[in-house]
């Protein structure tokens, strides 16, 4: 019996669409994913978006972390699983490289450094800049390159983070958004607060909080009758820095802090703030430390999608969400911070205009574009 040309190419399109599409092997790996910070939202919302079509593993030795994530990112990662870390330093080449080949995916966050993986399909992601006068990166030594030919993808979280890796790894990566899951964010009947969210750590892009502090302090007979809440996630190795903070704030009542906060308390905040502060990169030359910078600004979306108005630091991809004087402010010197801060605080007809636009612009960076535009990069990897 004779078979046509054209029943064989339907049955090969349709077992492409069934491989490409329902069993993919995808391995995940984050070398910060005990942080939970914007990077790992990234990373997390890809893997709980993946795992609803495809076998998800997360290269991470402990298991305790489904939990955490759950409480702190309102993610599900029920249908993933966390397996042997073979990125983790000190594994043995052969053993990472039969490993790897066992996936058809695997998407790889950067700490500056390109791993060796034999997986059908990589994907190489930097959440930020790494300038080859900043880290001993060397991005185009020959190792580095032959490393990178594995790679289909290279992406990055910002135009400010691709400036940055596309001059140090002589690559043409592409842009994606962090996913803003803006549904989740709504605004709640409004007081007279003030709000900020970012890690507290001193070394790891750091959020400014202790200036913050000092900048509300100084100005506390204009900020008469609001509060300013600093909120942010907190490892161990990160407690004396945060000490610091909490010491410099013991005798202002209207200053507080909330470390580790949950998912719900953080969008119960979110709603009620008036105004969202962010002061990543104050201080920092921004052409010689770029890393110092935000380098997206996930924090601010929610904020906006929450009605906030944002008044950020003119620095890194900030710039990318806000546009000042319309969804926000961007600021360089505390008197411009305070200035436009009390611009809001005075005018109630100002901050519901530019709230409203801010939640507007939020809806430029959801979660479901980041899953259509990644769904389309990936599904692109199995069909060329």
């Amino acid at each position: 019996m004779k078979i046509s040309r054209a029943f064989l190419r339907i049955s090969k399109a349709l077992y492409q669409s069934v491989r490409g599409r329902a069993f993919l092997r995808i391995g995940i790996f984050d070398p910060y994913l005990e942080t939970l910070g914007g990077g790992e939202r990234y990373t997390l919302t890809l893997a709980e978006h993946l795992s609803k079509n495809h076998q998800v593993e997360i290269f991470w030795d402990d298991q305790t972390l489904k939990d955490k994530i759950k409480n702190r990112l309102s993610l599900n990662l029920d249908k993933t699983r966390f397996v042997d870390n073979i990125f983790v330093r000190g594994k043995n080449l052969l053993y990472k490289l039969n490993k790897s080949s066992q996936y058809d995916l695997i998407f790889f966050l950067s700490d500056g450094s390109i791993p060796s993986t034999l997986a059908k399909r990589n994907i190489l992601h930097f959440q930020c800049p790494f300038p080859y006068f900043l880290k001993r990166i060397f991005g185009k030594i020959l190792l580095n390159k032959i490393k990178l030919s594995r790679f289909q993808e290279v992406i990055c979280n910002s135009n400010f983070t691709k400036r940055y890796i596309d001059k140090e790894y002589g690559v043409i990566s592409k842009v994606i958004y962090p996913p803003v899951d803006i549904d989740k964010f709504t605004p709640r009947a409004k007081e007279n607060l003030i709000i900020s969210v970012g890690r507290f750590s001193k070394y790891y892009i750091n959020k400014k909080q202790k200036e913050m502090a000092g900048f509300f302090k100084n100005n506390l007979n204009s900020f008469r009758g609001w509060k300013l809440y600093l909120i942010g996630g907190l490892l161990e190795q990160d407690r004396a820095y945060f000490d610091q903070i909490e010491q410099s704030v013991k005798d202002v009542p209207q200053i507080s802090l909330f470390p580790n906060e949950s998912f719900e308390d953080l969008k119960e905040h979110y709603g009620q703030a008036k105004i969202y502060w962010h002061a990543a990169g104050f201080g920092v030359n921004e052409n010689i430390n770029p890393a110092g910078m935000e380098h997206f600004g996930i924090s601010t979306v929610e904020a906006m999608a929450a009605g906030c108005v944002p008044i950020v630091f003119d620095g890194g991809g900030q710039r990318e969400i806000v546009e000042h004087g319309v969804d926000g402010f961007l600021w360089k010197r505390e008197e411009e911070l305070i200035e436009n801060t009390l611009r809001i605080v005075n005018d109630e007809k100002l901050r519901k205009e530019i709230a409203q636009k801010a939640i507007e612009k939020s809806k430029r960076f959801s979660k479901e574009k980041f899953k259509k535009e990644m769904g389309g990069l990936i599904s692109g990897l199995f069909t060329k």
